[in-house]
């Protein structure tokens, strides 16, 4: 009886300890994910604000929306205030 109870708490701890491996493992591929991620959002961000820059680019070269290159100027503008705004408070 008492040597069934050794046996089962050596095969609790073990199992525990492969849980545990298992666990810092998980964590691992997690912040690499993370890290991942964070990488793509930033390229993202990038890509975005290149289309942003090619955008603007065509409108004034020739057969360019001029209405649509003021339109975003004066979005940009309107950012570049409230960015202004905000560091002054």
């Amino acid at each position: 009886m008492l040597e069934d109870v050794r046996r089962h708490i050596e095969r609790l701890i073990a199992l525990y300890e492969a849980e545990k491996v298992e666990n810092e493992r998980l964590r691992a591929e997690l912040h690499a994910c993370k890290e991942t991620g964070e990488t793509y959002r930033r390229q993202i961000m990038e890509l975005e604000s290149r289309i942003e820059t090619l955008k603007l680019t065509e409108a004034f070269t020739a057969g360019g929306d001029h209405a649509a290159a003021k339109a975003k100027i004066d979005q940009l503008i309107r950012e570049i205030d409230k960015s202004i705004s905000w560091l002054e408070r």
